[in-house]
């Protein structure tokens, strides 16, 4: 045996009881659990787990590391908690499938998500295809395994543009050759970003055609829908319909309830979500376990506003007129970037900006910088998108703590970070998910059980995934693992330090090799691209 995992507490992800036992791994795979009292197996290096508990790693199912994961191998916000697989491609938009138009004006789009910007040298974008930004992962190699997306705002921006209009039918048919290449390249599924431009465009008839070629394939959709505020319930609705329509699994991203219009309602998603269940949905979901959301500043406008891409962006923002009725729609309508409610300046800080000299903003709220320059909020978040060129990402301070507890409680709820790793003071969120999991709402609070929520974090996501060797404990599975002490586990990360790494997770393994040791991270890249399991 390669390494023999000797006493240890299993939590096998499955949801059973913990038990004592030794690991064995060998090539890569669990080769055999001797449980305690029956003779030990002997290997070539034995790792003392000391009653530590060993689970399966945990599978971040929304995460925006697919720059990171390229331009730092060593991926330690991610590896030091644990995680031994992330989900990329989200929102709809990504890098790939792309032409050199597109892959300009979607680096310029998302450069507060993942920097990488027009001007940005730092990395060799030599790819143009789903599967060759897979076998780029696979070349370079990293610390942790990566499954991707087909992003359906992207996918729209290569077929019809940054125009708000409906596809036509050769348009349409271009957006599905493309989505099943992708699909056929390796990805497990298809993304959308519905407050994001360009593919908030689409129609619902557009989406159920494009989840059409995503069910054939066995695939699913993973929506970031309509509105998360005003008409959230509604904009659920809709996205189970679709699915129902199209025959396609649905995973819902990031499902919150946010702002004070959906204060106690998670309830009421709850059971909109169970009888889709009872009638037959293949329905799952994922959520961070904080109240906060982040994204970029640019994402608040109106959707007309953004309509043409960045540079026609950028011109509407400068010009008087124009920039008069954004702030209307924004602060008395309701942007449908910002989900349909009027804009609380106060709740929108700062978390990272592209440019340097623009780092007096950071963790400051729009409406203090205002304030302490003398001027209306939106002209200070004006002037922000303006000199960083749509650059800022924010945090914005809208959720409520008991909508988070009774979503993460769903029994087909799943762990994602949502992890935006830019700024200077980014979301916690990025570093601390999952040992805040299991330190806060297991030990600390006892929302789910420590075998619920091993299970949320690693057989649940393994199973959307349809990956049948990864998510437990078991023989003959993937030996991606992690040691942790349940008495100890917690997120460093706060919202004042967000980079501060976990404490309590000592051992993590990917394809059995440590890539995190006795807490410090290894120079191991066994991370590879995991691909859709084809259909039998």
């Amino acid at each position: 045996m390669e390494l023999v995992i000797r006493d240890a507490r299993v939590v096998d992800g499955g949801g059973a009881p913990a038990y004592r036992a030794d690991v064995g791994i060998e090539d890569g795979r669990i080769a055999t659990i001797v449980r305690e009292g029956e003779p030990r197996p002997g290997g070539r290096r034995v790792l003392e787990a000391d009653g530590l508990v060993l689970s399966p790693g945990f599978v971040d199912m929304h995460a925006h590391s697919d720059l990171a994961l390229l331009r730092d191998p060593d991926h330690s916000a991610k590896a030091a908690q644990g995680v031994t697989l992330e989900v990329v491609g989200q929102d709809g938009l990504s890098y790939a499938p792309v032409d050199d138009r597109t892959l300009d004006e979607v680096r310029g789009a998302i450069t507060g998500w993942n920097g990488g910007g027009p001007g940005d040298t730092s990395l060799d974008f030599d790819w143009r295809t789903v599967g060759e930004y897979l076998d780029r992962i696979d070349r370079q190699g990293t610390a942790v395994n990566a499954a991707y997306l087909v992003p359906q705002g992207t996918v729209r921006m290569l077929a019809v543009g940054w125009e708000d209009r409906p596809a036509t039918a050769g348009e349409l048919r271009r957006m599905r050759e493309l989505v099943a290449e992708g699909l056929e390249q390796g990805a497990v599924g298809m993304s959308s970003g519905l407050t994001y431009t360009p593919g908030m465009y689409a129609s619902d008839a557009e989406l159920t055609e494009l989840c059409r070629t995503v069910a054939a394939y066995g695939g699913y959709y993973c929506p970031h829908h309509r509105s998360y505020g005003a008409g959230a319930l509604e904009a659920y609705e809709e996205m189970v319909g679709l699915a129902r329509e199209a025959g396609c699994a649905l995973h819902l991203a990031h499902a919150t309830m946010n702002f004070g219009v959906n204060e106690g309602r998670a309830p009421e998603l709850l059971a909109l979500l169970d009888r889709a269940l009872d009638g037959g949905a293949d329905i799952t979901l994922d959520t961070y376990p904080y109240t906060p959301g982040c994204t970029t500043l640019v994402a608040m406008l109106p959707s007309w506003a953004s309509e043409g891409g960045p540079e026609a962006t950028l011109a509407r923002l400068r010009d008087p007129s124009t920039a008069a009725r954004v702030r209307h729609v924004m602060e008395v309508e309701g942007a449908d970037g910002c989900h349909g409610v009027p804009i609380d300046w106060d709740t929108i800080e700062i978390s990272g900006v592209t440019r340097p000299e623009l780092a007096g903003y950071v963790g400051h709220t729009v409406a203090r910088s205002a304030r302490e320059r003398g001027e209306a909020p939106f002209d200070t978040a004006v002037r922000l998108l303006v000199e960083d060129r749509l650059g800022p990402t924010i945090l914005q301070h809208v959720g409520h703590e008991e909508n988070v507890r009774r979503i993460m409680r769903h029994r087909v709820h799943t762990g994602g970070s949502d992890g935006i790793l830019q700024g200077d003071k980014p979301h916690p969120r990025a570093h601390g998910t999952f040992p805040h999991y299991l330190g806060h709402y297991v030990r600390e609070l006892g929302v789910l059980s420590l075998e619920e929520c091993v299970a949320h974090l690693t057989s649940r996501p393994a199973a959307r995934l349809r990956l049948p060797d990864r998510g437990l404990v078991r023989p003959g599975y993937r030996a991606d693992l992690v040691l942790f002490d349940p008495d100890t586990v917690a997120a460093g990360s706060t919202f004042d330090r967000p980079r501060t790494p976990p404490v309590g997770i000592p051992h993590v393994l990917v394809d059995g090799r440590p890539v995190v040791e006795d807490g410090r991270r290894t120079d191991v890249l066994a991370g590879r691209s995991v691909r859709r399991t084809p259909l039998r």
